[in-house]
């Protein structure tokens, strides 16, 4: 072998480059090209990178060059390309119009001070992405074409994973109906996307919740535990109203008796009462979130009591009142980690403690971006890093 090699070798029907120099993004399309599931690429003509103030970036409104789209034709997904960012045309009978089908994920990817970059548990949110699918009558999707497509298309567009403080990727994956029929019946076509977004913090402040107790979000048995773009549109008007008061954010209540505590708008909940962390349990009404799953892992790791459970309104404000409402915060992967500032309930606003004074949530925060960044030991595998 010469002094400067490259070779490929397909495993898994994944290719895998061996070399001892930095090589092109000519070079590795051209390897990708003998992979037997190969991904068409198009190259934008030219970047808009350079119109982008990575010191000042507001969250969602800016998007990367290109974007991942895989088809599924009735049978099979076929035709994985990468092209440049850009509008679609739709036909006005398109079945995601008039009936909803429509899933989609939240992840990011980060850049270290290495100028590495990570993906936090991206398979995690491939599985949540499926289970999705399942319940809203869609096809799963196949792990290789969902890591590989996203691993290019980071690699593609891997100058607009922000390095600054505080700033990532966001990763978008969705999958809609695409049939060109009206009747009530699940769609026969879908295509399946991921979008990528440079963006900062989702929330800017310490955030103010309102407890809802005449709206319902979710409820048994339906949809609520998957992420469905109908869970968030029915949020919408409660969440203006909400606004409109001065808060940012709702709580959301059970369906049933409006008693018990699900989670917010964009985010899972928990509260440090005492000393213990206590979360409500999943179920058919609330996301599993990953972001909740890390803080909750991390926790028990840490010795601290964890309960996940039924947490009713009176509990938490019973806490507030006697002061052993020690935190109150949301978790997500737009939102991390978000302190709560205050709780209102029934016309009075319950102030929580100052966030310096903050132990648990200030910690994990620390914790996972630590994780994130590669800048202390991965012990669950939760980084991917490309």
């Amino acid at each position: 072998m010469s002094k400067d090699w490259l070779y490929f070798e397909i495993l898994k029907n994944r290719i895998v480059i061996f070399t001892n120099y930095p090589i092109s993004d000519e070079q590795r399309l051209k390897a990708m090209d003998i992979t037997t599931q190969k991904i068409e690429i198009h190259k934008a003509p030219e970047s808009r990178i350079n119109q982008v103030d990575f010191n000042n970036i507001p969250f969602g409104k800016i998007f990367s060059d290109h974007m991942y789209v895989v088809e599924y034709n009735g049978k099979e997904w076929v035709n994985p390309q990468i092209v440049p960012y850009g509008n679609m045309p739709f036909s006005p009978s398109s079945a995601v119009i008039h009936y909803g089908q429509s899933i989609f994920e939240g992840m990011k990817a980060y850049k270290n001070k290495k100028g590495e970059i990570m993906l936090f548990r991206p398979l995690d949110n491939f599985r949540r992405l499926n289970r999705s699918a399942v319940r809203m009558c869609m096809p799963e999707l196949p792990e290789d074409l969902f890591m590989e497509g996203l691993k290019e298309l980071i690699y593609l567009d891997n100058k607009w994973v922000p390095d600054t403080e505080g700033a990532a990727l966001y990763i978008r994956p969705f999958m809609f109906s695409s049939d060109e029929f009206l009747g009530v019946r699940p769609s026969e076509h879908y295509k399946f996307m991921i979008i990528t977004s440079p963006v900062g913090a989702y929330y800017t402040e310490p955030v103010k919740v309102l407890v809802e107790d005449y709206y319902t979000r979710a409820v048994e048995g339906g949809i609520g535990f998957v992420k469905a773009a109908g869970n968030y549109a029915r949020s919408l008007y409660p969440a203006k109203l909400a606004q409109d008061k001065g808060y940012h954010q709702l709580i959301w209540t059970d369906a049933r008796e409006k008693k018990y505590i699900e989670e917010s708008g964009t985010m899972n909940v928990m509260f440090v009462i005492g000393d213990t962390l206590i979360t409500p349990a999943v179920s058919t009404t609330i996301l599993e979130g990953i972001t909740r799953d890390s803080v909750l892992t991390l926790a028990r790791e840490w010795g601290m009591k964890v309960e996940e459970r039924r947490v009713s309104v009176a509990e938490v404000i019973e806490a507030h009142e006697k002061g052993l409402l020690k935190d109150a915060f949301g978790t997500g992967t737009a939102a991390t980690i978000a302190h709560f500032a205050l709780i209102g309930y029934k016309g009075i606003d319950y102030v929580l403690p100052p966030i310096e004074t903050r132990e648990f949530s200030n910690k994990i925060k620390v914790e996972l971006n630590k994780i994130r960044l590669a800048e202390i030991p991965d012990t669950h595998n939760w980084i991917i890093k490309l």
